[in-house]
């Protein structure tokens, strides 16, 4: 039982390692690129695809074998991560509500949080981690879910200042204040009854029309399909590099879903053998799954591009990159 311990120990880290190496390929490509490197993505996907499997599959002797609970949420959010590029560079709402899928199974399962580890590389993952979900769930317009993950947020950092005295989280500070004063200023936060950016085909035209929606642009007549959302300003209310009137832009640019974007829920079992079932959990990294999401009643979202503050020359070189 021990030798095959290890095997299975040994078969997952070299499947971590495996994943890594084609995650550092793709993640500093451009969000602009759209048909850059997506070989390699797919690579990528199928690399965690079978890392992820491999650790349901085995999570009882890997755990017997020194498993950490963030070891998972790291995957997870690798994975949430990966979906969050794709969406960058299509535009397509599929792959953002997937990257927010397996980012609320992180938080719902708490793979951070509880794991008592004074290891300040560990922080700095849930740092990140709660970072990229706050972007994908203002896109979203989770406001709730923005609400909570800001409150933890702001723990995290407190409990690092607490615990971390030799290290200056200053950084991190300025995002809380930053992610604050973005719902401050943001309509959605401060009036109950606002509703988002997003267009919809349910609230904003006759329901009878929806379905001639996608036959209209069907047909072969003008259609918006790429735009380039920047801001100059000094001093914007801003999250990250997504400054408030670009996020409206952004809002504005694509279609709210009339239909069912989430997959089935899954259950899994946990390491004393009980069997759960986590709402709103992707326990699949499957493309397929993925194209199931799609809308059929809506055009597709126009691609777009999000600079802040970039040089004539980065605003050239993405001006110029053609569709694919």
């Amino acid at each position: 039982m021990a030798e095959e311990g290890d095997v299975v120990s040994k078969t997952f880290r070299a499947l971590v390692e495996r994943a890594d190496r084609k995650f550092a390929r793709v993640r500093d490509f451009p969000s602009y690129g759209r048909a850059q490197g997506q070989h390699y993505f797919q690579k990528v996907f199928k690399a965690y695809m079978r890392l992820w499997k491999y650790q349901q599959e085995h999570r009882t002797e890997l755990v017997k074998a020194g498993l950490n609970r963030w070891e998972i949420g790291e995957i997870a959010g690798r994975i949430g991560q990966l979906y969050f590029g794709q969406y960058t560079r299509t535009s397509e709402a599929r792959f953002l509500v997937e990257a927010y899928v397996f980012y609320e199974a992180i938080l719902k399962r708490r793979y951070f949080e509880g794991c008592k580890v004074k290891d300040l590389g560990v922080r700095f993952k849930e740092l990140r981690f709660y970072a990229r979900f706050l972007l994908v769930s203002l896109i979203l317009n989770r406001t709730q879910t923005v609400k909570v993950v800001v409150a933890k947020l702001k723990a995290l950092v407190d409990d690092c200042n607490a615990n971390f005295r030799e290290t200056n989280f200053k950084e991190w500070k300025l995002v809380v204040q930053e992610i604050v004063r973005f719902m401050n200023a943001d309509t959605t936060f401060t009036i109950a009854s606002a509703r988002p950016f997003r267009y919809s085909a349910i609230f904003d035209c006759h329901p009878n029309s929806v379905q001639y929606v996608a036959r209209f642009h069907a047909k072969k007549v003008l259609k918006f399909r790429d735009a380039i959302l920047m801001s100059y300003h000094r001093n914007e209310v801003k999250f990250a590099e997504l400054t408030l009137d670009a996020y409206r832009m952004l809002q504005c640019l694509e279609w709210e879903s009339s239909g069912s974007f989430y997959p089935k829920h899954l259950a899994e079992t946990k390491e004393n053998g009980v069997v759960v079932d986590y709402s709103g959990t992707s326990g699949l990294i499957d493309m397929k799954l993925v194209a199931d999401m799609t809308d059929p009643t809506l055009p597709p979202n126009p691609r777009k591009a999000i600079l802040y503050r970039p040089s004539v020359t980065h605003l050239i070189a993405v001006s110029f990159i053609k569709p694919v």
